[in-house]
């Protein structure tokens, strides 16, 4: 691999100030590792407003990739016979709902996940938030499909702290920043202030907000660092023979263009080359994906503060890593517009699904709430035939959706995208 590594860092050095500057990517900053062999590289700056320079030493928001690390830290309670993986939250939370530690750790708890509720910024604010989930509805029996849970994650911090004695953050620091030497990792703005600092972008701008809510921590509101760092931690995870069991599938994930599928905090790829897993993130303008081979000993970290950021994370992991072929229509696919159509909602989009009079079928989403706030638009594209009821959007830069589930009368009960979107009372016939 040494070969290989050094002509990634040359091509690196080379190519990506321009692939930033032709993607309208302000700000980028990429790390390499194979088999302990470390490479960087930064281009752009941190700002559009100030043209401070991005360089390998800056911080940028990873986003969901926070998971993983909070997966972790529950992770070593159940090393230290302090939590068990099936056992029911209200073990460790009093009166919480019927859900299970493992479950919230591989997404298939089952209730409204997209909860982004401030509840402030003191030491109490995941307590209060964990409290508001008592009245967000069950979308379905706890282990029996998968739905990212942003707020199962926030929950899963609050065990954390609770066993421990400690707030959230200074359980992060304690027991993986000061031991793996990850030392440009900030969990909020007052230590993210002490580095280089991005900030993301919307509409090619700067965003007038820099982090999401302190409630949302453990599931990436705000935790900052370098590629560098978060190399570190997936370098523990490659080591740490105990580590092994959060690769282990949990949960299969339907045809929208994901992984395989999700295990203790990992999201898995079953790849021709061998297996590969990892996870992506967005806040504010900013996004960051992590990808690992363990077979190889390779792993890649890519963090960008906006712009159109996917086909330049593809251009650099096409060249490190194995990633999944592309999906590609199948004429031969006939979606049944009876079955599909009809109104989607969730708490941060609603997506309206109809056929016109020659059958293909439109979809229509509407972002809401947070959604908007991140910077999401609303968009109308035709549904193409894929595999079964996973269609692909005919405009480029959506992934497949899938209905999943039956509501009793022969239409799909849910639109999945990732989360599980229900099927509301308004419905659209062909």
């Amino acid at each position: 691999m040494r070969m290989e590594i050094d002509e990634v860092e040359g091509w690196l050095r080379e190519r990506l100030p321009g692939l930033a500057e032709e993607h309208g990517v302000p700000g980028v900053a990429v790390a390499v590792d194979a088999g302990g062999r470390l490479v960087e590289a930064a281009a752009g700056v941190l700002s559009t407003a100030t043209g401070v320079e991005a360089t390998v030493d800056s911080v940028f928001q990873i986003g969901s990739v926070t998971k993983v690390l909070t997966a972790t830290l529950v992770m070593g309670l159940v090393a230290e016979g302090l939590v068990e993986l099936d056992a029911p939250v209200d073990t460790y939370l009093p009166g919480f709902r019927e859900v299970t530690v493992r479950q919230l750790l591989c997404h298939t708890a089952g209730f409204e996940g997209d909860v982004f509720t401030d509840t402030g910024k003191g030491d109490d604010c995941l307590e209060r938030y964990v409290e508001l989930l008592a009245d967000v509805p069950q979308l379905f029996e706890p282990g029996t499909m998968f739905s990212y849970n942003n707020a199962g994650y926030s929950v899963l911090g609050r065990i954390v702290e609770v066993v421990r004695g400690e707030p959230f953050d200074r359980c992060m620091r304690d027991h993986l920043f000061t031991p793996l030497g990850m030392t440009h990792a900030a969990s909020d703005p007052y230590e993210a202030i002490l580095h280089r600092a991005a900030v993301g972008h919307l509409g090619g701008r700067p965003a007038s907000v820099w982090a999401m809510a302190r409630s949302n921590a453990p599931a990436g509101s705000m935790l900052a660092m370098t590629p560098r760092d978060l190399l570190a931690f997936v370098r523990m995870h490659l080591a740490d023979e105990g580590l092994r069991a959060m690769r282990e599938p949990q949960v299969a994930l339907p045809d929208i263009g994901w992984g395989t599928a999700w295990g203790l905090g990992w999201e898995l790829y079953d790849l021709p080359g061998g297996p590969v897993f990892g996870h992506n993130g967005n806040t504010i303008g900013q996004s960051a994906v992590l990808r690992v081979d363990p077979g190889r000993e390779v792993s890649v970290a890519i963090f960008t503060n906006g712009g159109d950021r996917k086909p330049l994370m593809k251009e650099i992991l096409d060249r490190v890593i194995e990633s999944p072929a592309e999906p590609v229509p199948d004429p031969a696919v006939r979606p049944d517009a009876r079955r599909l159509a009809g109104v989607y909602a969730s708490s941060t989009s609603q997506t309206t699904v109809s056929a016109d009079e020659q059958g293909r079928l439109w979809l229509e989403r509407v972002p809401l709430g947070l959604a908007v706030e991140a910077g999401d638009e609303p968009y109308r594209t035709e549904l193409l035939g894929w595999r079964g009821d996973s269609l692909l959007p005919a405009e480029p830069g959506h992934g497949p959706v899938a209905f999943l589930g039956d509501d009793g009368e022969g239409h799909a009960r849910y639109l999945h995208t990732g989360r599980a979107d229900v099927r509301t009372a308004a419905r659209i016939e062909p």
